[in-house]
């Protein structure tokens, strides 16, 4: 796989199922380089008949997020404006011409039915008067100054937050077969008022300064539940509320208060109307550390948990499925569908070597979104009483191009602790550069399906080495509260004894030329082992978490996610932090990061350079312009591109037999 194969890693969105179940729509997406942007149109499926091929349903550049009206009959969805922000479109389910239904100034977010279909709520960023394009004319840097009275002002990949909260909004679903409204011709005598942009003005619902997400309506359709995490009143809380909000104008009710002590990821209706929500309980307000999250059912005398989070780690949606709820589990690299009762039983639905990254249920029909080692997107269809189907597989070009199987392996580390992970290796006899690759997080884990980073330095002529030590995701909460308070104990033995047990069972592997990566958390870990470790010809330290003191200040999780997992203690922060351990640094070291990077803000990587560089350290640096902490997911086509020829040009000099310094001349 080379950089602009990119373009071949085609994911698909979560599925809405018609009522009966016998068509399903979803979208596509896929990096553009050309476009310069994620590019991707909407799908129709039957699944009445098993050989018909997906319909493609729309033409627009960047067609997302559609969901099937409570008949089956309309398609709600987003789309681009011309300013490009994404507007609330409806579409008739068997084709035809969209028609745009929203013009919110900074564009619309999630979306739900109401149970009768004449209604759709949804989530929209509301701009503080004189900010962000309100005012015609005045641009960013003529704004009024901010005044900042929290802990928690911005968030990545939104930049500021507080002067333009989301609020919760309402309109009316036009019918998408009526005749539109054409603007009136000007008249020298007749005074005429523009035609609406779109044929129902939207009712805002909420105003509270807040953050709402998560937007339900009630089993009745007279009021719209959602999660409210206000802008701290209180230092460092995550806790949240649940509002029900009713449509007659009535006031709002709270259903959760913040001491109740709920933070709310997730929120769905069973088929008799009881709420779920998944939902973590964080200690003291923040504790933010593998959290406890679980499946928990309101019902008439309180809060009831049925899923205990130490036994059994959830995520992903949550999707009724009669009295039933589907919802993602992680283990072990994989994302498996369980299906779940309110009394507690545990049914998987969909297992094995693949990642679920969205579903969709009516009646016993189940369908799911999923990546495995050999695609970015499938369609499956799960079947109660037989093997599961898949009916739509984007991968043909992208296998096309000899793609690597990773070995899976787990070796006994040091101290006698599992350590679990994978190696992929070019084809031939080598012996092979080896990469040590290192994820974020740390709660989160690198899996089974194909990966671009992989799959990239593999036909490049490397090796490379990756897996999920103590702090990562899918192993259990004491796996990944096992870094608390101990960033760079357990963690870096982990990696370490992972990297010495692949080189010892694969000749393959080349003990004598070894470069080590990482981003975010994985930035630190890095920076952290090249630290105390003087094996790896060469480093990578992307977007990292470097010094935990001035994230504290500078970053949009600043207020909890350093206290949390270092500590506020000054010589327990320098004992974790890569910057103050930064003497012991030798390697050729690679900074990497995105200048609008607001969850590892930028100066952690500007001074862990300048740092290295005033030392004597032989080290390079790539600032990528206006791309935020996401650049390699989510990133400009072009910027991913850009950076991945920057990462393989560093590690040909690295392991370039006629230079022993990566840095040019």
């Amino acid at each position: 796989m080379q950089p602009l194969d990119i373009e071949l890693l085609t994911s698909l969105s979560r599925p809405s199922l018609a009522p009966d179940g016998s068509f399903a729509v979803y979208s596509s997406s896929r990096p553009d380089v050309r476009a310069n942007r994620a590019v991707g149109q909407l799908w129709r499926i039957d699944l009445t008949d098993g050989a018909a091929p997906p319909r493609r349903l729309t033409r627009g550049i960047a067609d997302t997020s559609p969901q099937l009206s409570p008949d089956g009959t309309t398609i709600a969805f987003l789309r681009p404006d011309a300013r490009d922000r994404p507007q609330l479109h409806l579409l008739d389910a068997r084709g035809g011409e969209p028609l745009q239904l929203t013009d919110q100034l900074l564009g619309v977010g999630e979306v739900a039915w109401s149970p009768d279909g004449s209604h759709l709520a949804f989530i929209a960023r509301v701009a503080e008067p004189g900010r962000y394009g309100s005012v015609a004319g005045l641009d960013a840097a003529a704004e009024a100054p901010r005044r900042i009275t929290g802990l928690r002002w911005h968030a990545d990949g939104v930049g500021f937050s507080t002067d333009r909260p989301t609020q919760v909004f309402l309109v009316g679903s036009a019918p998408v077969d009526a005749e539109p409204a054409y603007p009136l011709a000007p008249h020298p005598s007749t005074a005429l008022t523009a035609t609406p942009a779109v044929p129902h003005q939207a009712r805002q619902l909420t105003d509270t300064p807040a953050e709402h997400s998560t937007i339900v309506f009630s089993a009745d359709g007279s009021a719209i539940l959602t999660v409210r995490e206000a802008y701290e009143e209180s230092l460092r809380d995550l806790r949240t509320e649940l509002i029900s909000l009713p449509l007659d104008g009535g006031k709002e009710t709270v259903l959760l208060e913040r001491e109740d002590g709920f933070r709310i990821g997730d929120m769905a209706l069973l088929g008799d109307g009881t709420t779920a929500l998944l939902a973590s309980r964080p200690g003291n307000g923040r504790d933010s550390v593998a959290p406890d999250l679980a499946l928990w059912l309101l019902e008439a005398d309180g809060p009831r948990r049925v899923i205990d989070p130490e036994a059994l780690e959830l995520g992903g949606r949550l999707v009724p499925i009669g009295q039933d709820v589907l919802l993602g589990s992680p283990r072990r690299g994989r994302v498996h569908l369980l299906r779940i009762t309110r009394d507690g039983e545990v049914r998987p639905v969909l297992d094995g070597e693949i990642e679920v990254q969205g579903y969709a249920a009516a009646g016993d029909t189940v369908l799911a979104a999923v990546a495995r080692p050999d695609t970015a997107g499938a369609l499956i269809l799960a079947a109660d009483d037989g093997p599961s189907r898949t009916l739509v597989d984007t991968a043909a070009d992208l296998r096309a191009l000899g793609l690597v199987r990773p070995r899976e392996l787990e070796i006994t580390g040091r101290s006698g602790y599992p350590v679990h992970g994978w190696t992929a290796v070019p084809y031939g006899t080598g012996p092979f550069p080896t990469i040590l690759m290192i994820h974020g997080g740390p709660h989160a884990a690198y899996g089974v399906s194909v990966f671009d980073e992989v799959q990239t330095l593999v036909a490049e002529g490397y090796a490379v080495v990756y897996g999920n030590p103590r702090g990562s995701a899918g192993y259990g909460r004491d796996h990944a509260r096992a870094l608390r308070g101990a960033f760079g104990t357990v963690d870096f033995e982990d990696v370490i004894d992972l990297l010495e047990g692949a080189l010892a069972a694969d000749e393959r592997l080349d003990p004598e030329r070894l470069g080590i990566m990482g981003g975010s958390y994985g930035g630190y870990l890095t920076a952290w082992t090249i630290a105390h470790d003087h094996r790896f010809r060469g480093a990578i330290v992307e977007r990292g978490f470097l010094d935990p003191m001035s994230f504290q200040g500078t970053s949009d999780i600043g207020s909890y996610f350093g206290d949390e997992y270092i500590g506020t203690d000054p010589e327990d922060i320098a004992r974790q932090s890569a910057f103050a351990a930064i003497a012991g640094v030798r390697t050729p070291t690679f900074v990497i990061h995105a200048e609008n990077d607001l969850r590892c803000p930028l100066e952690q990587g500007t001074r862990y350079y300048s740092a290295l560089v005033r030392q004597g350290v032989p080290a390079e640096m790539l600032i990528v312009p206006g791309e935020h902490h996401e650049l390699t997911r989510t990133g400009q086509p072009r910027h991913r591109v850009e950076r991945f020829e920057a990462v393989l040009d560093w590690w040909r000099r690295v392991f370039s037999p006629s230079t022993s310094d990566p840095s040019p001349s």
